[in-house]
């Protein structure tokens, strides 16, 4: 993930949880601290914010959280849409290894700890449609194996006491490698959805980190439209 991106993620995980005070937001040689990157890169992030209506940056006097900014729920999916029971999940494989500094940085580790890395494939009504590599961290889910994955890490995360808040999700356009043709069953090449995914708890804490290699992907929202955020775009 690029650097931008993350900090367009990770602002908009504070800006959902309303961890800033009166909707500002830090300036911008405080943000390029806390995250460590340039002015230019925090430029970047700032601007992808203005430009969907996320924040208004006022000249003189700073970020703000656009008043009218209303969250887009996801209706569903070609997996939500889907009845548990014509679902299905296989694991491909399940280890845990030392974080990388990446790692660390995702899942907000002040030090060395072990993360678990597992791929599953998602069946749907008997075919398979999506390939799944997800990260969590070994220090809240020690427990983590096979008959979990196969089943619903939401469930598994809310019975070991956790709230979950909710989920980033990016979608990219691709096309499948050899490698994911070979797992996903189709021809190399066929089109398919690269879905990434952060999932969040209420205290703010990243649980999972996810990448998914969707075929036969569709996904349906809802958006009012609020006029003047769509006249704060145009100005």
């Amino acid at each position: 993930m690029k650097k931008r991106e993350f900090i367009v993620q990770d602002l908009l995980s504070k800006i959902y949880q309303e961890e800033f005070e009166a909707g500002k937001l830090p300036n911008q040689r405080e943000l390029a601290k806390i995250y460590g990157v340039s002015r230019f890169t925090i430029q970047q992030a700032i601007k992808n914010l203005e430009e969907i209506g996320i924040v208004r940056v006022v000249q003189g006097s700073g970020i703000f959280v656009h008043e009218e900014w209303v969250k887009n729920p996801l209706i569903f999916n070609s997996l939500t849409r889907t009845p548990y029971d014509r679902i299905d999940s296989k694991m491909l494989r399940l280890k845990k290894a030392p974080a990388t500094l990446e790692e660390q940085k995702i899942f907000q580790m002040s030090g060395p700890e072990e993360v678990w890395t597992f791929e599953r494939v998602r069946i749907v009504n008997y075919k398979i449609e999506q390939l799944e590599i997800s990260k969590m961290p070994v220090a809240l889910f020690p427990d983590l194996s096979q008959e979990i994955v196969e089943h619903s890490i939401q469930n598994y995360v809310e019975k070991k006491g956790y709230r979950i808040s909710h989920y980033i999700t990016s979608y990219d356009p691709i096309t499948t490698s050899k490698e994911q043709s070979n797992v996903l069953l189709c021809k190399r090449g066929t089109p398919a959805m690269q879905i990434s995914n952060r999932a969040i708890l209420e205290d703010g804490q990243v649980y999972e980190y996810s990448s998914i290699i969707a075929i036969d992907y569709s996904v349906t929202y809802i958006r009012p439209f609020d006029r003047e955020i769509h006249q704060s775009r145009i100005d």
